[in-house]
C-alpha cells in the first residue's frame, strides 16, 4: 500500500480577495463617516492593496473595513500584511499585500516541528513554496494537521491533496 500524504500550502483565493476589495470600495463610498475624506482602496500590482485617505484615522478605519470583508470571505488575516499609514503630501497612504506561498525559513520551521513533535514515521518535504507530508497511517497525518492548527505560526495554512 502506498503512503498517505497531503500538502501544506499558503494560498489566497484571488477572486474572493477581489470581491472583498470591491465590497470595501462600495462601503467606503456609501458610509456617512467616510464622506468628504476621499478614501479609496485599489489593487496595486498582483497582490498589493493601496488605501488612501485625507486623514490618518479614516485610513485606519478603511483597513479595518477591508479586514472585516476578508474575514467574511473566509480569508485569514494572517494572509494580509499591512503597514502603517504614512503622510504623502496632503493624503495618507498605506499599502498592504496578500501573502502567497510559504517562505523557505517558515517551511523549514514547520518541517522541523513536524519531525520533533509529530508522530513517528511521518516525513515532511519542502517542495518550492509548499510542503508535502507523508506517512504510513492516515491517523498520523490527522495528528500532524491538529498539531499545526494549534501551533501559532503567523502564516495562513491550508491542507490540500489529502490522499
Amino acid at each position: 500500500m502506498a503512503d498517505a500524504s497531503f500538502d501544506i500550502v499558503s494560498k489566497v483565493d484571488h477572486q474572493e480577495a477581489d470581491n472583498a476589495l470591491n465590497q470595501t470600495a462600495k462601503e467606503l463610498s456609501q458610509r456617512f463617516d467616510f464622506r468628504g475624506t476621499d478614501t479609496t482602496i485599489a489593487w496595486a500590482g498582483a497582490d498589493g492593496v493601496t488605501i488612501t485617505s485625507s486623514t490618518e484615522e479614516r485610513c485606519r478605519a478603511a483597513i479595518d473595513v477591508f479586514k472585516d470583508k476578508l474575514i467574511k470571505r473566509g480569508i485569514s488575516l494572517r494572509a494580509f500584511d499591512v503597514g502603517e499609514p504614512a503622510a504623502s503630501g496632503k493624503v495618507y497612504k498605506v499599502t498592504g499585500s496578500l501573502v502567497q506561498g510559504i517562505a523557505s525559513d517558515k517551511a523549514k520551521a514547520i518541517a522541523k516541528r513536524i519531525k520533533q513533535e509529530g508522530p513517528k514515521g511521518v516525513q515532511a518535504q519542502i517542495q518550492g513554496d509548499q510542503l508535502r507530508v507523508s506517512g504510513k497511517k492516515r491517523d498520523d497525518l490527522q495528528a500532524v494537521i491538529a498539531l499545526l492548527k494549534q501551533a501559532d505560526l503567523d502564516i495562513a495554512l491550508q491542507y490540500t491533496n489529502y490522499r
